[in-house]
């Protein structure tokens, strides 16, 4: 297992011990209130690990402690894991960005774009623009959840079993085939939209790799990086450090069966969208490995060029979220947000009004997981825990907020 220890006193690096503090203290009224069983939160500046603690349970009826070694459902957090496998392949040649993602998914090669009518009956046009790679890292494919319920398309995954997940049987190659078959929201490129693009991305990281996506993980991101107990399920004699999903009911926090097998065991379909399980050591080796430009420990996945390119806004004329996204829920404001290749990056802090730096990139989880890397002041943050849905607490601005004020240098 990836350590995680305190190995510098937060003034070494510009930070008020006290005003650090105020991390934990606030966070412990969420379990105070009952809103939270338990929680993990880390902190670092200029690679010095200079806050680690953990309050609560993992679970409310054993009791068992939030400890080091818990197994967290990572979910949409596995999206940058993705979209650096994809950019690693980049790289080597193997993937261009501007290349049609039909090249690696034949069925992608013939989409059509939704212009009316019902899910039941949809009226649809033959797509101008193919989807391409880079449409994929960005989420301006087209794509879409069928959790949202924004839009008939939505519904048209919904009713098929594409909702918080896919049907039995269905791996990611069978999936990829479904979705393509599907109408787009929009032409590719003109929208921003929150979906399985990643997913789909997790599939031509297979096709050009010649690779299942968790071998390519092992062997390429979370083998060299030490990352150990990062995969997409907990191995079976490890279940118990798999912690519940809860979620609010009119009794307060009742774990949510629904989620309950995520992680249990190795799916038929394998995420780059929301499959992976990790540990905050583990999770804290990759928000370094990024921080440092690509590498770390003398392990180099990325060029620090192909790093800043990716955590630079990609929506066209640089528009920001709210004025290039549909409108979606969102657990921190999309007003001077934009998005790069797999994480969403702030252009404008004022307009945003975040305490953060210009450049910060970041993305979380549906389990209310989150991390975000400012460049600016070299800060990476990292919150733990397991409640579903993630939009219901501001859990993401007040992690920015309180560890920003923490800041004297």
């Amino acid at each position: 297992m990836a350590s995680l220890k305190i190995d510098a006193e937060p003034a070494e690096v510009g930070l008020d011990a006290a005003r650090l503090q105020r991390v934990d203290t606030h966070f412990q009224r969420y379990l105070d209130d009952g809103r939270l069983a338990g929680w993990s939160v880390a902190i670092t500046r200029r690679g010095r690990v200079v806050h680690y603690s953990h309050a609560g349970v993992t679970d409310l009826d054993t009791g068992a402690p939030v400890t080091d070694d818990v197994l967290w459902r990572i979910y949409s957090m596995t999206k940058p894991v993705t979209s650096v496998a994809a950019m690693m392949l980049v790289e080597r040649g193997l993937i261009d960005l501007n290349e049609p993602v039909s090249r690696f998914i034949p069925a992608f090669g013939d989409t059509r774009v939704y212009v009316a009518g019902s899910a039941g009956n949809p009226a649809t046009v033959p797509a101008t623009e193919p989807i391409r790679v880079w449409h994929l890292l960005t989420h301006t494919a087209g794509l879409t959840y069928g959790w949202h319920h924004a839009h008939a398309v939505d519904e048209i995954y919904r009713s098929r079993g594409f909702e918080f997940g896919t049907p039995r049987g269905v791996d990611l190659a069978g999936a990829c085939d479904v979705w393509a078959s599907w109408p787009l929201l929009f032409e590719p490129g003109s929208a921003w939209n929150y979906s399985v693009a990643t997913d789909v991305l997790g599939r031509v990281v297979e096709v050009a790799s010649g690779q299942p996506l968790d071998r390519f993980f092992a062997d390429e991101i979370t083998g060299p990086l030490g990352m150990t107990d990062t995969g997409f399920a907990a191995p079976e004699d490890e279940l118990h450090r798999l912690p519940p999903v809860y979620t609010m009911t009119a009794e307060g926090l009742r774990p949510n069966a629904f989620f309950a097998g995520t992680g249990s065991r190795t799916p038929t379909m394998l995420s780059g969208g929301g499959g992976l399980v990790s540990t905050a050591g583990d999770y804290h080796r990759f928000t370094q490995m990024l921080l440092r430009g690509g590498e770390l420990d003398g392990v180099r996945l990325l060029s620090p060029r192909t790093v800043a390119h990716m955590t630079r806004n990609h929506l066209p004329g640089n528009a920001d979220l709210d004025t290039f996204g549909r409108r979606l829920f969102a657990e921190s404001t999309n007003v001077g947000v934009g998005f790069g290749l797999g994480f969403s990056v702030v252009l404008d802090p004022v307009a945003s009004k975040a305490l953060t730096s210009v450049g910060e990139y970041a993305w979380g989880g549906m389990a209310s997981t989150a991390f975000y890397i400012d460049p600016v002041e070299e800060i990476t943050a990292m919150f733990f825990t397991q409640f579903v849905p993630s939009s219901t607490y501001p859990i993401r601005p007040q992690l920015r907020a309180l560890v920003t004020q923490a800041v004297v240098d």
